[in-house]
């Protein structure tokens, strides 16, 4: 059970979090209850749309976050902690078995006219974000390229009106199952997850001149019940951290 020191909520403390943390967080919550008895509400989406429905009033006690910005405009407003990195994840291709690319042809690829090119929704979800950060940086070897990968760009996921995956089925390998991109912009993690779902699938690497690396931050409600501050505090831990590197994250 806990310490004295941090006594148990009688009530799930509720914990938001975007997506990509699903399996990992998942699995620190499961041993988190069965260290200290404290129950936990999770709940996942795009970090941005978890932000948008803290500032409406949900009553969320832990933010964690694909991003620093989104739980940084909570704790400038005043009601958050300052983020914490307690997590890194970087972006890689997820492509159809039918394309052969390799990391230094993947610009050409992305450029292609006949190649559709998947991302996350920017603004709404870091992942689209992060996307557009790798334009950016394609614009600087090529320029023109931005205009040209902004405009084709498929916002797929994390939209507040995206199709949801059917119930089982992971968000990322069901869009590409049901082909509806030949490349997709994604976290590494989601990619590898995307692969266990669906083999067939491919997992090109970034290279270093495209590449863009994500922090994830953790935030905590002022005045939350001390057993919220308690989770956040083993996120950092090594044995969460020991989980979240299992499952592709790099450490803070």
């Amino acid at each position: 059970m806990t310490s004295p020191a941090v006594p148990l909520s009688p009530e799930p403390i509720p914990v938001v979090a975007a997506g990509s943390l699903r399996e990992a967080m998942t699995e620190i919550a499961a041993e988190h209850r069965a260290r200290t008895g404290q129950q936990l509400a999770l709940s996942f989406a795009a970090s941005g749309l978890l932000r948008e429905r803290i500032e409406k009033g949900e009553g969320a006690q832990v933010f964690a976050s694909a991003d620093m910005g989104h739980p940084q405009k909570l704790a400038d407003a005043g009601g958050w902690s300052a983020p914490r990195v307690f997590a890194r994840n970087q972006l890689c291709a997820l492509t159809q078995a039918e394309l052969s690319l390799t990391p230094d042809r993947l610009l050409d690829a992305l450029l292609d006219p006949q190649v559709r090119v998947g991302t996350s929704t920017p603004k709404a979800d870091p992942s689209g974000d992060y996307a557009w950060a790798l334009f950016r940086k394609a614009d600087a070897l090529r320029p023109g390229a931005f205009a040209t990968l902004e405009r084709k760009a498929l916002q797929l996921t994390g939209g507040p009106n995206s199709p949801k995956a059917p119930a089982g089925r992971g968000t990322y390998a069901w869009v590409m199952d049901e082909r509806q991109a030949d490349v997709f912009l994604t976290y590494c993690t989601n990619a590898v997850a995307s692969q266990r779902e669906v083999p067939r699938l491919k997992i090109v690497a970034v290279p270093a001149a495209l590449q863009v690396g994500a922090d994830y931050g953790l935030s905590v409600r002022r005045g939350a019940h001390p057993a919220a501050q308690a989770f956040a505090d083993a996120l950092l831990a090594p044995p969460a951290q020991a989980v979240f590197a299992r499952h592709g994250f790099g450490t803070p």
